[in-house]
């Protein structure tokens, strides 16, 4: 047997993976391949003395990824001094290529700026493109924002998070704008960016617009808004959906008392908040509030007011256990938001609006195919209660 049909016996044998072993073999076998079209070339053979004198000789070579169904492959294209040679084992790209492009969405999807893109493409396969020919390659994403921003929404959801994150933009002068994001939960436990909007600051009007959108595009019933607590955003949510509920971020609510007592008692009055909200129902959770505002009234007095005065501290305990741990924070949004930051950090600034809405709806097309078929813990074991209260939301309709 061969060194290859020994190793494939000896993975099948240990019930290994044998994808590994063929790409390996596949790798080896294209770079040999490569380097026998150049010997055929130069028509003498690596370390033959007569190639001193036949007026051209190999130059080295450069690295290039081959993408195939076993894996990646780092393969070596060698080089003739003259610049003449041409290998034929592997297509070289061509800007039309599907390939390359798709490479080049891809890439630009992760944040990477079109001048690292040009650069990549010429180290991997030798060719040179401008930033701005790439920049070109990119616009195809433009169809996928028009068909984002004007696509036909479900018509009911049990819970919608509300969230803004700021991200660098010119419009003559570079500054961070908001960007308003607003994310889904089905009955059935899948996930989905709804909408998104930019501003150069986070309002309650702006997000009242983007609401109003929300609804145009088929929603009818959201039983449960989550945001942080942005002054007037209860009036907006109220005002485009009247029936549904307002939950304010729990986490939220706790950094802000952290950020107003001393740091020796941050962990304590920290840890004493976490029992409102991981109480076993809603009177247990009442009941710890109680007890929190009386521990702690004559050492903070003006934290105790507004936690007393807050009607959206409860209202996750009037939804089925099994999904309150996902709905008293905006933790789930707040992830996203972090995720698309780490993106965008790589780009330093966006040059226009447009090249930061096609980065944006790359990010969140990605975001609702990975969530369409997944349920997000809990609502399986909750779906029977909740469509009892999407019966009842309708009636009150």
């Amino acid at each position: 047997m061969n060194q290859f049909t020994t190793e494939l016996v000896k993975a099948l044998v240990n019930k290994e993976d044998i994808t590994e072993i063929f790409r390996q073999h596949l790798e080896q076998a294209v770079n040999k391949l490569l380097e026998t079209e150049l010997t055929v070339f130069l028509d003498y053979e690596k370390y033959d003395r007569v190639g001193f004198n036949s007026g051209n000789s190999r130059n080295g070579t450069y690295t290039r990824t081959l993408h195939t169904e076993y894996g990646d492959l780092a393969i070596k294209i060698p080089r003739d001094r003259n610049g003449e040679f041409k290998q034929q084992t592997i297509p070289p790209y061509k800007r039309s290529n599907d390939t390359l492009e798709s490479f080049v969405i891809h890439m630009f999807k992760k944040g990477v700026t079109t001048s690292e893109i040009a650069q990549l493409i010429e180290r991997m396969y030798g060719h040179h493109y401008t930033p701005q020919t790439i920049s070109n390659m990119t616009k195809v994403v433009t169809e996928q924002v028009e068909a984002f921003n004007q696509r036909l929404l479900h018509n009911q959801y049990v819970c919608v998070y509300l969230d803004a994150t700021y991200i660098a933009i010119r419009r003559d002068t570079v500054s961070k704008e908001a960007v308003y994001i607003a994310v889904g939960i089905r009955e059935d436990g899948s996930k989905e960016v709804l909408a998104y909007t930019i501003a150069p600051t986070e309002s309650a009007h702006n997000w009242k617009e983007l609401l109003l959108d929300v609804k145009e595009r088929g929603v009818e019933d959201v039983l449960l808004f989550i945001s942080d607590g942005l002054k007037g955003i209860v009036d907006a949510i109220k005002s485009v959906f009247p029936k549904s509920q307002y939950q304010a971020c729990l986490v939220h609510l706790s950094r802000n008392i952290a950020h107003k007592v001393r740091v020796s008692d941050r962990l304590e009055i920290c840890n004493d908040f976490k029992a409102v909200y991981q109480a076993e129902d809603l009177g247990e959770g009442m009941q710890a509030l109680q007890d929190f505002c009386i521990k702690w009234k004559s050492t903070y007095p003006k934290i105790i007011k507004p936690l007393q005065e807050n009607p959206h501290i409860f209202t996750f305990y009037n939804f089925p256990k099994s999904i309150r741990r996902s709905i008293y924070s905006t933790n789930l949004i707040e992830s996203f938001n972090k995720q698309i930051k780490r993106y965008s950090k790589r780009k330093e600034q966006f040059p226009n609006e447009e090249a930061l809405e096609r980065f944006l709806v790359a990010q969140f097309d990605e975001y609702n195919q990975r969530f369409a078929t997944r349920c997000h813990r809990g609502f399986e074991q909750a779906r029977g209660e909740l469509s009892e209260m999407f019966n009842s939301l309708r009636q009150k309709n």
